[in-house]
């Protein structure tokens, strides 16, 4: 009787929190498996060939044959969306990967090593951080030729600096935990302590910075290709879609439209998952789910 009392007198806002996290997670996954069905089989999905032109129906509106429409070569639209669902995704998390690669080992040597190598690493991530971030990787690009793996690496060397940083903060805390002091005491190999005890503790936190990033790279990469920096036609990548179909939006708006409405439903479904693992992860809200 008196758990339901107490139950009733819950402040109705602590009851939204039980369910916040835990719903904004299952909305932001469910789109993300959408996109990963997509990204696995989009072209076996596709009602037609991505790259195949149809002049006699270029710029037709939404029908039967063409369920949203055709751009300037009559090629599909959704089939096209469909199959760059892989290219878009996949460079995104390429260029997660690339910059987890450079962050993890120098934000993890950084703050083990101290001293000279500490100060060495850190002086050179701010120079990598005292140039703008879009604009260093533009440098990058531009000296390696616009393409899709110069934007890649231009990218990512713009953008591991601020992640390292992170590394060497939470592995910093998580070296000075009484446990992993006692493991060094006793002689214990520094592999071991990392594999055992520093990346346990700083994976979490990571994970959620990293699925908020990639919404932010996939911008910054669909941003790249919309100015003809990163991927070249016919590549079915949503950025290049957009820009290709810039010149014929007042004649067409559903070929820019669509484009555009299936980045932001990408976005946003990294935002969604993000959001809830950090509210999961996150010990100072009274309840937890």
């Amino acid at each position: 009787m008196a758990y339901v009392e107490s139950a009733r007198s819950l402040p109705l806002s602590r009851v939204t929190d039980l369910f916040r996290g835990k719903t904004t997670f299952l909305l932001g996954s469910l789109f993300l498996c959408v996109f990963i069905t997509l990204a696995l089989g989009g072209e076996t999905f596709a009602p037609h060939p991505p790259n195949q032109i149809d002049l006699l129906h270029r710029l037709s509106a939404p029908n039967l044959t063409y369920p949203l429409g055709t751009d300037h070569l009559g090629r599909c639209i959704l089939s096209r969306l469909m199959a760059g669902t892989a290219l878009s995704l996949g460079t995104a998390l390429t260029t997660a990967g690339l910059i987890l690669a450079i962050a993890l080992p120098v934000g993890l040597l950084s703050a083990l090593y101290k001293g000279w190598v500490d100060a060495v690493l850190m002086r050179i991530a701010d120079i990598f951080l005292a140039f703008p971030m879009l604009v260093f990787a533009l440098a990058i690009i531009g000296y390696l030729g616009a393409s899709l793996t110069s934007a890649v690496i231009g990218v990512a060397l713009a953008w591991w600096p601020s992640l390292a940083r992170l590394v060497r903060t939470l592995t910093l805390d998580a070296a000075s935990k009484e446990y992993v002091l006692a493991s060094r005491q006793c002689g214990q190999k520094p592999l071991s302590i990392i594999a055992k005890h520093i990346l346990p503790q700083i994976l979490p936190p990571l994970l959620v910075v990293l699925s908020l990033e990639m919404a932010g790279l996939l911008l910054v990469l669909s941003s790249l290709s919309f100015l003809g920096l990163g991927a070249q036609p016919p590549a079915a990548e949503w950025g290049a879609m957009l820009n290709e179909a810039r010149p014929f939006f007042a004649e067409r708006p559903s070929v820019v439209l669509a484009p555009g409405i299936v980045i932001i439903l990408a976005v946003l479904s990294f935002n969604l998952v993000g959001e809830g693992i950090r509210f999961q992860l996150d010990k100072r809200k009274p309840y937890r789910w």
